[in-house]
């Protein structure tokens, strides 16, 4: 946990609106220019603020709140060391988008509690954190941190598509190795990933992803849907793991110049993994669409600009006091109060 700071923190003001924008629908996108970007990987950094700040951090009446106050907490370490100029939570509206399920019906199925006919299916969730997701969404907005999100796409495709939009560098802070792809040194696309709950952060550019997996972001796609994934369903090229996929990369370049090696008698592929790519060929056809995040989700208008005082204060006064949230929200209102304007560590 962040420790507590040294002033106290600043007292809620105590009146404001009533909360009435749109789900993730803030206000129009600023015009400023910011000097870095963050996007979070809302229910990624959730879970692991769940699993990594004890179940024994409750409200007032019992109910737990250690994924709460947990993300709060992450996020104002996050501010605080990384001095973001502007700052995105960006969510899943669909965890298991049926686009990517028609394409690879295991895609995320092992993790199905219930299938619906309208909507997302429903995912396996531990009970005692799914009650705080929605207090989590309230304490964003209420604090007015933005929080995007659209229909039928995962928070990684809102993270590629605000990625894909930036004019800035962009820190992208998850638990999701997926996003791996997103790293451009050329644009300052970076990754952060926390290694231990949400204490300590990994940061991957071009040079950390060759150094551990042989590839950079743009290879990185290619590599996952050769080495397949079991926490996602993807079933990958048998035989194929990461050392291999990595070397076949390095070798023909991408997926299409590995696939036109294996139409080629006179490639270097063994016998063995020309015919276990040729019998993948079906998988590997439709896979590059589900694996690589899309770039080009219609988003709602928001406002990314951190806030200097919360945009709804009696709101998030009655949330404070409902759910217990005591110093965790105390000290991101310090952080937000306190920031710098960006000047910090890169």
């Amino acid at each position: 946990m962040v420790p507590e700071p040294a002033r106290p923190a600043p007292a809620l003001p105590g009146s404001c609106r009533p909360l009435s924008e749109p789900y993730g629908i803030i206000g129009p996108v600023t015009t400023t220019t910011p000097r870095r970007l963050m996007l979070l990987d809302t229910s990624s950094l959730y879970f692991r603020a769940y699993f990594g700040v004890p179940e024994s951090v409750r409200a007032p009446d019992g109910t737990p709140v250690n994924a709460v106050r947990g993300l709060l907490d992450f996020i104002a370490r996050l501010v605080a060391n990384r001095h973001p100029d502007s700052l995105v939570a960006c969510m899943d509206f669909d965890w298991r988008p049926a686009w990517r399920v028609e394409l690879i019906p295991s895609y995320k199925a092992h993790r199905v509690v219930e299938e619906t006919d309208q909507g997302p299916d429903a995912e396996e969730v531990p009970d005692t954190l799914s009650p705080q997701v929605p207090v989590i969404d309230e304490v964003l907005d209420a604090i007015g941190i933005a929080r995007v999100g659209a229909a039928g796409f995962e928070a990684d495709d809102v993270i590629g598509t605000l990625t894909a939009r930036a004019r800035t560098p962009v820190d992208i802070v998850t638990g999701d190795r997926d996003l791996f792809q997103l790293v451009d040194d050329g644009r300052g696309v970076r990754v952060l990933y926390p290694v231990k709950g949400v204490g300590n952060l990994d940061v991957y550019d071009g040079a950390a992803l060759r150094a551990k997996y042989g590839v950079d972001g743009a290879g990185y796609a290619d590599l996952a849907l050769l080495r397949g994934d079991p926490s996602d369903g993807l079933p990958g090229v048998p035989g194929v793991g990461e050392k291999t996929a990595a070397k076949l990369l390095e070798s023909y370049g991408d997926l299409a110049g590995i696939m036109a090696a294996v139409d080629d008698p006179s490639s270097r592929l063994t016998p063995t993994q020309r015919r276990r790519l040729a019998e993948a060929q079906p998988y590997l056809a439709v896979a590059p669409k589900v694996v690589r995040v899309a770039d080009d989700v219609a988003l709602p208008s928001f406002d990314a600009s951190l806030p200097a005082a919360p945009r709804h204060p009696d709101a998030l006064v009655a949330l404070a006091e409902r759910w217990g949230l005591g110093g965790s929200l105390e000290r991101l209102l310090t952080v937000l109060a306190e920031r710098d304007g960006g000047a910090g560590p890169s």
